[in-house]
């Protein structure tokens, strides 16, 4: 039996209605237009067959796997632009090194090897795995472009201070949060005011890189800069120079950007080469400082929300060995920020 296709009340987009190769079909072709519905399913028809004859295995499409890994609840930040590459009719198989070389220089032309490896290899290589866990093609090894070791750049306290001086007043206070307890922009702009504890030095950031809350701990100086804005009792805390929550991107720091490269030029940090600083520079400056005062890795880890050590390893052997003392002179002592004795009470929020 082949497909036929039908419209409903002979009116509207036809839809496609039958069985092939004993596979039950009805489905839209998402048009009006006869000789446009004829195509798709004479197309649909033949993929069916193949499918009956080869096997699944031979015939799965990419956008099929891709959808399978969302719904199995995958990472979907940098997916768009690689669907819209391969489009519907890609087949599993055919996504070799190959095809995704192609694909960087259509989708990340003159993009570095580190952002085609996070965007483009990373997330294909996901979806492959899990195609082939559910036995949809063998299994395959992408390969990642060899990323050169680079000096993490962080800033001293005396470079700190200079950029902070600079900074607009709306943007002391998130810069502040973001020093004193390594979120990034993203964890920073939604933090939420009924999860910031600022007398006991601590905040829960719920929108995190990873999906996992975490606790944060706030040292007294950064607790100052933040305190320099009023806080609201409710939405996010950190709001525009117009009092407005900031309109969130993806994969950016894009929000601050603008202010925050402003004062860093005016205190004559880098602005290009290999120590430019950008605002995630203060998530590097963070961990450096952290880690030269506590000594504690696994607590770097935990604060910095890291699920990999290696990742962090590079804090532990980058910091000079008067960096601690040179932080206290500053006002900066991490060592006991957001530590609660059994006698204080906790900071959680009864919710009603």
């Amino acid at each position: 039996m082949s497909l036929r296709l039908i419209q409903r009340n002979g009116t509207g987009n036809y839809f496609l209605r039958g069985n092939v190769a004993g596979c039950n079909v009805y489905q839209s072709t998402g048009t009006s237009d006869i000789k446009a519905a004829e195509s798709i399913r004479i197309r649909t028809e033949a993929e069916l067959l193949e499918r009956a004859s080869l096997g699944r295995k031979a015939t799965v499409t990419f956008a099929e796997a891709a959808l399978n890994y969302i719904d199995s609840g995958g990472e979907v930040r940098f997916l768009e632009p690689i669907l819209k590459h391969f489009g519907p009719r890609a087949r599993l198989k055919e996504i070799d090194n190959a095809a995704i070389n192609a694909a960087a220089r259509k989708i990340y032309k003159g993009a570095k090897p580190a952002t085609i490896n996070r965007q483009l290899i990373v997330p294909i290589s996901a979806i492959m795995t899990m195609a082939a866990e559910d036995g949809l093609c063998h299994p395959v090894k992408l390969r990642r472009r060899k990323v050169k070791d680079v000096t993490t750049r962080w800033l001293t306290p005396e470079e700190f201070e200079a950029l902070f001086a600079h900074l607009d007043p709306h943007l002391k206070p998130i810069v502040g949060f973001m020093i004193g307890t390594g979120a990034r922009v993203r964890e920073t702009l939604t933090l939420q005011a009924s999860t910031l504890y600022l007398a006991q030095g601590q905040a829960l950031l719920t929108d995190t890189k990873n999906g996992h809350p975490r606790m944060v701990r706030i040292p007294d100086r950064a607790a100052d800069m933040i305190s320099q804005r009023e806080i609201p009792d409710t939405g996010t805390v950190f709001t525009t120079n117009k009092g407005r929550p900031y309109v969130l991107k993806d994969n950016t720091g894009g929000q601050i950007r603008r202010g925050f490269n402003k004062a860093r030029d005016a205190a004559g940090l880098d602005s290009t080469g290999p120590n430019k600083v950008t605002p995630h520079t203060i998530r590097h400056t963070w961990a450096t400082w952290f880690y030269s005062q506590t000594r504690d890795f696994g607590e770097l880890l935990d604060l910095g929300g890291w699920s990999k050590a290696d990742v962090a390893n590079i804090y532990r052997k980058i910091s000079p060995d008067d960096l601690a003392a040179r932080l206290l002179a500053h006002g900066w002592d991490y060592r006991q920020a957001g530590r609660l004795d059994f006698m204080q009470p906790s900071p959680l929020r009864v919710v009603r």
